[in-house]
């Protein structure tokens, strides 16, 4: 008998055994502490349970094994081998992946490695991006333009009505007998583009195309998204009843006496880091574009098809709307070259304007999306002709500069439109060629994500028009082939955004342990609360430093400040956020089905 058994108790029972007992319980439950390291990277959010789940550590690894430990009670429920050291094709940081797929136990943990330390604590558990979703959709409510945003609905982020937009100046580059410079229009609602307080038709119209593309592609997902806007009811998406507050304001753009639509709505220069309450500079709406009004007919044609289903709510909206988009699309048949040139614009009016100029050289791929929303909802042959005249190429990821890629989308969503069946199979094919050049090799890269590879990733916006671009194509592909690959890849690219990166960032305001804290956001700045909003996309390491600040790192993937200054790296817009709303809320809708 082990020495440890020969002594008893008064009520018979092993001193030395129930000593041995603590200190096995002790031991296994109540490792030693270690500390936070932020060269440990992962999905701040978590992991699905069935799913890939994967870390990296950068720099030296320590032993070359790693632990997982349950958060509640430090008890190590898995334990690997880091990979093998990967070295990054841009710069010279050596990184190394652990997988603990196995894992699957619902739960809070972290990841810690000897001599390293410890990761932030994450989840593993079902449904795990549904707040992520949420809270995207409902940065768009924060976003909103004159009206009063509740306190019932916003909570802290409550803030009085600004710019009710009743008292507008056509500005003398928009001018027309009908309407001379100086005229005074309506223009309300719609949403802030950006950090700034402006509302720019060519990103208005490609976010409406976006946000209105998920509802579609996932609608039975999009009707469980309830976000709590005064609108909420039963029956309908909170999503359409947020995306019709910006539909509503693009109705008012339209000159309705010749059917162009004008730029952009703007103070003539950015109003400084003040509360939209104590502005005080004058509106004008601007010339206008071909690149505007066709995304203006694209978004309002595809808005027509949206609300043509909730006809007791939206009470014929969709004939109007349909209306407005196809009066749009012959006036840019009408003034094909009419390309917005603020330098040019300066020149000749005044006052002069000095915000965002979302300026285009090229029409082709606005005229081949607003050809194929306005064919899709009226089936009328002059739109079939112009989708054949502009058909691209090539699939191209779609941003507000090249939205060639959301036509190609919609001919593949509705590719029942089309007796012609090479068109849809075209576009399919184009997708699927992208998108199986987007796998090659890319679980071998330091990040294992099949986004981050290369310096080129890296630019203004590469959160969104890069990573959840990529992101919604591959997801698509998913829901064409069934091939749970492509829903792996996305997800993986989904785990960079949201912490296993460069960087350490979890680029969603107010998610994950480690987000950014000063966006170039002005409702953030100003509302007087610690913090920004929540659930906000920005926009990601930026080489081009376009704003002069002083970055850590001139390593692309590292190149990120988080510093309200730094508007090329540091910002939210509406674009960006359309995009991840989409893959946020698509990634998810895919994993709750595939485990069905």
């Amino acid at each position: 008998m082990s020495p440890v058994m020969k002594y008893w108790n008064s009520k018979n029972q092993p001193i030395g055994w129930l000593l041995f007992c603590f200190i096995s319980v002790f031991t296994f439950s109540c490792a030693p502490d270690m500390e936070l390291n932020d060269r440990i990277r992962l999905n701040q959010i978590g992991f699905y349970p069935t799913e890939v789940k994967k870390a990296v550590v950068v720099g030296e690894n320590g032993k070359g094994t790693f632990s997982i430990r349950n958060a509640q009670n430090k008890r190590k429920v898995f334990s690997g081998n880091l990979s093998e050291p990967r070295q990054s094709d841009f710069s010279d940081k050596i990184t190394y992946v652990m997988d603990f797929s196995e894992l699957t136990t619902p739960g809070e943990y972290y990841l810690e490695i000897p001599e390293v330390g410890k990761s932030y604590t994450f989840s593993i558990k079902d449904s795990l991006f549904t707040d992520l979703a949420k809270a995207a959709l409902k940065g768009f409510y924060y976003q909103r333009s004159g009206t009063l945003i509740n306190e019932k609905y916003a909570g802290q982020w409550h803030r009085p009505r600004a710019h009710p937009d009743t008292e507008v100046f056509i500005h003398a580059s928009a001018a027309t007998e009908k309407r001379p410079e100086g005229t005074v229009i309506v223009s309300q609602k719609g949403w802030y583009d950006a950090g700034d307080y402006n509302k720019y038709i060519v990103n208005s119209g490609f976010t409406v195309g976006v946000l209105h593309a998920l509802y579609e592609d996932y609608p039975d997902y999009v009707m469980q998204l309830s976000v709590n806007i005064p609108e909420s009811r039963r029956g309908v998406p909170d999503l359409l009843f947020e995306v019709y507050w910006n539909v509503a304001w693009m109705m008012t753009m339209q000159d309705p006496n010749d059917g162009g639509v004008y730029h952009k709505l703007t103070s003539p220069s950015f109003e400084g880091f003040i509360k939209p309450v104590e502005c005080e500079k004058p509106r004008y709406v601007v010339a206008k574009s071909v690149t505007a009004t066709l995304d203006f007919a694209a978004s309002m044609a595809q808005a027509s098809r949206m609300y043509a289903a909730y006809q007791g709510v939206f009470l014929g909206i969709d004939r109007t709307i349909l209306k407005y988009a196809e009066r749009a699309f012959e006036w840019a048949v009408k003034n094909p070259d009419k390309f917005y040139n603020q330098n040019q614009m300066n020149e000749k009016y005044e006052p002069a304007v000095s915000t965002g100029a979302y300026g285009d050289r090229n029409a082709n791929d606005e005229f081949f999306w607003a050809a194929t929303e306005l064919y899709i909802a009226t089936g009328k042959p002059i739109y079939l002709e112009a989708i054949k005249k502009y058909m691209p190429k090539e699939f191209i990821l779609p941003v507000w500069s090249r939205v060639s890629g959301l036509g190609n989308l919609a001919i593949i969503r509705h590719s029942d439109k089309f007796e012609d069946e090479s068109i849809p199979r075209l576009m399919k094919e184009q997708l699927m060629a992208y998108v199986d050049s987007t796998l090659i090799d890319y679980e071998a890269s330091s990040y294992a994500a099949p986004y981050g590879r290369s310096a080129k990733d890296f630019f203004w916006g590469c959160n969104s028009d890069a990573a959840s671009n990529q992101g919604m194509t591959l997801l698509t592909a998913y829901r064409l082939t069934g091939d749970e690959k492509y829903m792996k890849a996305a997800l993986q690219t989904m785990d960079y955004i949201l912490g296993r990166n460069a960087t350490g960032y979890c680029y969603i305001t107010g998610f994950g342990s480690k987000y950014p804290m000063h966006p170039h956001h002005r409702l953030s700045a100003t509302d007087d609360i610690d913090g920004p909003l929540p659930g906000l996309l920005i926009g990601g390491p930026n080489p081009g430093k376009q704003d002069g600040c002083e970055y850590p790192s001139d390593i692309p993937d590292e190149c990120y400040i988080d510093e309200l200054d730094s508007y090329a790296s540091n910002e939210m817009a509406i674009n960006w956020q359309g995009l991840f709303t989409y893959f946020a809320s698509a990634l998810d809708a895919s994993i709750a089905n595939s485990v069905k």
